[in-house]
C-alpha cells in the first residue's frame, strides 16, 4: 500500500520532502471565513475591501479565481471540507443544524492518528451536534481559546493541523460601521440582483467592515507562524464556507451564494504569484491536505489540488454545486433541493422542488425570521417592502422571495449577476440539455439520491437540532432602526431613516 501510495504521489508531480522526522511534515493552517463572497479582496480587483493578509498570502502562493463551496450553508459546506465529499453523500451531513455523520472520516483524524496535534478555536463544523455521534470535540479538532493556546499545548516533536473558524463576516452587523472606518457609500458595487440605494450600500460597507476584521485576524496568525520560525513549513490556506448573508447570495447557487475567495501559500510547492483559472471545489482540500502530509487518502470525492501547482494534468472545466434544507423555515420542515453546474461560460440549475419558496414561507414556521433562508437585515427588509414594485426595471422582491422554476440557465459572462434566466429560449436548448446532461451523470455516479428520487423527502425528515422558536418580524419597525450616519455624498440626507424609498435614495 506505501509503494502504491508513494508511485502515486510522483505521478502527480508532487514530492515531499525526503526527512523523516515528525518535524519535516508541513503544519496545516486552515482559517475559514463565514459568509464571504468573491470577488471581494483586494487581491481581485475589489475598491472597497483591504484585505492585505489574504492578499498577501494569494500573493506568496496562489491565488484562486473561480473556488466554489459545495453548498452555501455553513454545516455542510464546512462537513464538505473536512471529509472531502459532496453534502449529498454526508446523509444528516446534508442539512444546516444537522447531526455529524461521524462514519465519515475527516483530514482532521486522519492527522491526529498519524502524529499530528490537531485542534480548533471559534467556529469549527456547525452549526449542529456533534456529541450525539459520540464524539467529545468538534470535527475540525479539540476546541482551545485561541491560537496561542494552542500552540503552547503542542508537544515540541509534533506537527499541527489547526482550523481557525472566524464568526465573521456573519451577521448580525453593528450599524453604521463600515462608514465609521472611513468606507464611502460611492465606493460600493452593488449587485444587480440588490437595489442600489443608500441603505443597501450603507449594509454591504458593514458587511466590508467585518471582511477587514477577518482579514486582519489572518495577519495576526500569520504573524505568530513568522515569529515561530514556521510559517514557510505551513500550508495556509483561507477562504470561506459560503457567500455574503445577504438576498439570492447565501442559501442560493448563484455565484455570490456559492463562489469563494480562496488562497494557498506553501512555498516549497507553490510558486509565488501563481494564478489558477480551473475550477476547483473545497472538497479539493481535504484530499489535498492529506497528501501534504504523506497521509493515504481514503474514498473521497475530492481531487488533490497539488498537480495543478505542478501542471502535470489540466485544471476542472465545471464545479458541481448542492443545497438541500438550510434553516427550518417551510412547514413541515422542508428542505428546498437544488443541484447545479457551473463552467466558464454558463450555470444550470435544477431545482428539485419548485412548487416550494426558496427562500422559505412567508410567515414564520421556526426559525430566523419570514422567508426565513435569508438572514435578517436591513437589505431584506427593504425587498420584503418592495412587494409588488419594480425599481429600476426589476422585480427584486420576486428575485429574492419568489417561486423558481425547475431549470435555471445563464450566461455568466454576459449576465454576471444570473438575473436573466435563459432555460427556457429555444436558442439555447443545445446548451441546456448539455448541461443537464453533466448534471445528471454527476449525480449518478456521485450516488446521490435525488438521481433515482428527484422528490425524495429524505433530507426533509432529518432531525433540525435546535428548538426554539422564533416570531414574524416587524418589518416597518425593524427598518425604522437603521439610519445611516454621514458622510452621505450624493446617495441621502443626514440621518435619513432606511424606511424612505425615495427618489433621495437612488443612485
Amino acid at each position: 500500500m506505501k509503494i502504491l501510495f508513494a508511485i502515486s504521489i510522483l505521478l502527480s508531480g508532487f514530492v515531499p520532502k525526503a526527512e523523516s522526522s515528525q518535524t519535516s511534515r508541513p503544519n496545516i493552517l486552515f482559517i475559514i471565513a463565514d459568509d464571504w463572497s468573491f470577488p471581494h479582496a483586494g487581491i481581485y480587483g475589489d475598491k472597497v475591501a483591504r484585505t492585505p493578509t489574504f492578499d498577501r498570502i494569494g500573493t506568496e502562493g496562489a491565488v484562486f479565481f473561480n473556488a466554489f463551496t459545495a453548498a452555501p450553508s455553513c454545516s455542510p459546506a464546512r462537513a464538505a471540507v473536512l471529509t472531502g465529499k459532496y453534502p449529498h453523500q454526508l446523509e444528516s451531513g446534508g442539512n444546516l443544524w444537522s447531526e455529524w455523520p461521524a462514519e465519515f472520516p475527516t483530514y482532521v483524524d486522519l492527522a491526529e492518528k498519524n502524529g499530528y496535534f490537531v485542534g480548533s478555536t471559534r467556529k469549527g463544523w456547525g452549526p449542529g451536534d456533534f456529541q450525539v455521534s459520540g464524539l467529545s470535540d468538534n470535527p475540525a479538532g479539540k476546541n482551545f481559546e485561541d491560537f496561542d493556546a494552542f500552540l503552547t499545548e503542542r508537544p515540541k516533536d509534533k506537527p499541527f493541523v489547526f482550523w481557525f473558524g472566524s464568526h465573521d463576516p456573519h451577521r448580525d452587523y453593528e450599524a453604521n460601521t463600515g462608514i465609521k472606518a472611513g468606507m464611502r457609500l460611492e465606493d460600493v458595487d452593488v449587485p444587480g440582483f440588490l437595489p442600489d440605494l443608500a441603505c443597501v450600500r450603507n449594509d454591504i460597507l458593514d458587511y466590508y467592515f467585518e471582511v477587514e476584521r477577518f482579514d486582519r485576524e489572518c495577519g495576526n496568525l500569520i504573524a505568530t507562524l513568522e515569529r515561530i520560525g514556521e510559517l514557510d513549513n505551513t500550508v495556509v490556506v483561507i477562504t470561506s464556507d459560503n457567500g455574503m448573508p445577504f438576498p439570492r447570495s447565501k442559501a442560493n447557487l448563484y455565484d455570490f451564494g456559492v463562489k469563494v475567495p480562496l488562497a494557498i501559500r506553501w512555498p516549497t510547492k507553490i510558486r509565488a504569484g501563481t494564478k489558477i483559472e480551473s475550477f476547483v471545489n473545497l472538497i479539493d482540500l481535504a484530499p489535498s491536505f492529506l497528501e501534504a502530509m504523506g497521509i493515504p487518502i481514503p474514498n473521497m470525492s475530492g481531487d488533490s489540488l497539488w498537480p495543478l501547482f505542478a501542471a502535470t494534468q489540466p485544471g476542472k472545466a465545471e464545479v458541481f454545486l448542492e443545497r438541500e434544507r438550510h434553516a427550518n423555515v417551510r412547514k413541515g420542515n422542508l428542505s428546498y433541493p437544488v443541484r447545479a453546474v457551473r463552467t466558464d461560460r454558463y450555470l444550470y440549475i435544477r431545482n428539485m422542488m419548485p412548487d416550494r419558496l426558496p427562500s422559505g414561507d412567508p410567515h414564520v414556521h421556526q426559525s430566523v425570521g419570514q422567508y426565513g433562508d435569508v438572514d435578517n437585515s436591513i437589505t431584506k427588509f427593504l425587498i420584503m417592502q418592495m412587494q409588488g414594485k419594480q425599481n429600476n426595471g426589476l422585480d427584486f422582491f420576486e428575485l429574492s422571495f419568489g417561486l423558481r422554476p425547475e431549470e435555471e440557465l445563464y450566461d455568466v459572462v454576459k449576465d454576471p449577476y444570473q438575473l436573466n434566466n435563459l432555460a427556457y429560449s429555444k436558442k439555447y436548448s443545445p446548451v441546456k440539455e448539455e448541461l443537464r446532461e453533466k448534471l445528471t451523470n454527476w449525480m449518478r455516479e456521485t450516488g446521490d439520491r435525488r438521481f433515482s428520487d428527484p422528490k425524495s423527502t429524505y433530507w426533509d425528515d432529518l432531525r433540525y437540532t435546535p428548538d426554539y422558536q422564533m416570531k414574524d418580524v416587524d418589518v416597518r419597525s425593524e427598518i425604522e432602526k437603521y439610519r445611516i450616519e454621514p458622510p452621505l455624498g450624493k446617495y441621502s440626507k443626514t440621518g435619513i431613516p432606511c424606511i424612505t424609498l425615495s427618489s433621495d435614495d437612488k443612485q
